[in-house]
């Protein structure tokens, strides 16, 4: 499966949630569950997870766009994304490159 945390999501949103509610985001595995996702985070960062939340994207309606050439339709690209709640008093360091 290779790699199940891609990268960390740093967003408006997903950094108030950090900073308020010790919710970090990340683009996952599609083919990752919850458990999974646990583990990953816990052995990567050190910290203990308390809740993983996860939402699909993409592969829905195609997008068109009309270029010269034509018009042209494309689907989306599918990805996943987990919100993991980490323990009270606790941090993930998403700035520090180790």
């Amino acid at each position: 499966m290779g790699t199940i945390i891609k990268k960390p999501i740093i967003t408006e949103k997903a950094t108030g949630q950090s900073e308020w509610e010790n919710r970090f985001t990340f683009e996952v595995d599609r083919s990752a569950n919850k458990l999974q996702i646990k583990d990953a985070v816990e052995k990567m960062y050190g910290v203990q997870v308390t809740e993983v939340r996860t939402m699909n994207y993409g592969g829905g309606k195609p997008s068109v766009k009309y270029t010269n050439r034509g018009i042209v339709e494309q689907k989306s690209k599918r990805w996943k994304k987990a919100v993991v709640t980490v323990a009270d008093g606790e941090t993930i360091d998403l700035f520090n490159n180790y």
